[in-house]
């Protein structure tokens, strides 16, 4: 009998599809629809402790196999969320509470209200790459996110999940820093840019955003591999997943399970419904019980 459910990163799952941040999570009516539509969970968009309100359009820059965004993490605040979190929970299914914060004492004030509110984990954004003092800047010092990382293992009672970035000489050090988590979250966005050549200017008005979708799934997979072939940690793939067999790259390379971003603004909310099934009839096909017997087969 095949089963798609996981144990990752402290926590169950009745399936490994999980919407990744930034994505249809804004509030909780859409994180409840995205769940009630097939996802095993939901992460929440970055959540910092003041209302920011981002960076002035043009903010996104689409590619046949990528997309470019500088947001600059917009979000109504901490203290403005709990209620969001409270309606996406009548999904049934875990709400994976990510936050931003420049420091310790910031990212420990975040993690508790979101404990609070009701999260099954908390995840560190580490990695965002186009706000300054925040994100990529915090998880490119391996120092400082062996000090979060530490802090909020130490003080919460929730699972701490740590979203690490590409954009570093390496991975595997700030993996390393970070290895005390329940789950490490790989990759976030790879920095880029867009130039118009009519204007002869940068398309995003912060010049440089972060890039997902199918172009950065082998820097993805690179990532993964690199790190779960050295480091005793569950790991959580994301990057350029689309269909199944982008999952199952993953999770061949060390993932237990994968998120979903740029797939759903492509091909809609049905993506998780897809991709499930078809990974059942993968397993069913190749007398495969459970997704765990595939974890890590391709590291050699």
């Amino acid at each position: 009998m095949v089963s798609l459910a996981v144990r990752v990163g402290g926590i169950n799952l009745e399936n490994p599809a999980i919407l990744a941040s930034g994505i249809l999570d804004e509030n909780g009516y859409t994180m409840k629809r995205v769940l009630e539509e097939g996802a095993g969970a939901v992460v929440t968009k970055s959540i910092g402790v003041d209302e920011r309100n981002g960076y002035y359009p043009p903010v996104v820059v689409e590619g046949n196999s990528y997309l470019i965004n500088a947001m600059g993490l917009p979000n109504p605040g901490i203290e403005n969320y709990g209620e969001e979190i409270k309606i996406a929970s009548n999904g049934r299914k875990p709400i994976i509470g990510s936050i931003f914060a420049s420091g310790v004492d910031d990212f420990l004030r975040l993690g508790t209200s979101m404990e609070d509110f009701g999260v099954s984990a908390v995840e560190l954004n580490l990695s965002c790459p186009h706000v300054r003092g925040f994100g990529s800047e915090v998880g490119s010092d391996p120092v400082l996110v062996r000090d979060i990382v530490k802090t909020l293992k130490g003080s919460l009672k929730i699972p701490v999940w740590s979203k690490l970035s590409p954009n570093v000489s390496s991975i595997l050090d700030i993996a390393e820093a970070a290895v005390e988590s329940d789950a490490l979250v790989l990759i976030n966005t790879v920095r880029a840019m867009a130039i118009d050549a009519e204007t002869r200017m940068p398309v995003l008005s912060n010049a440089y955003g972060g890039m997902s979708g199918e172009a950065i799934k082998p820097v993805g997979l690179r990532c993964v591999y690199e790190v779960k072939k050295e480091l005793n940690v569950d790991i959580i793939g994301v990057g350029g997943i689309s269909n199944y067999t982008d999952a199952l790259e993953y999770i061949m390379a060390g993932a237990s399970s994968f998120q979903i971003g740029t797939a759903v603004i492509k091909s809609g909310r049905g993506v998780f419904k897809k991709i499930t099934e078809d990974l059942e009839v993968y397993m069913n096909n190749n007398s495969i019980e459970r997704l765990s017997q595939l974890v890590g087969v391709a590291i050699r």
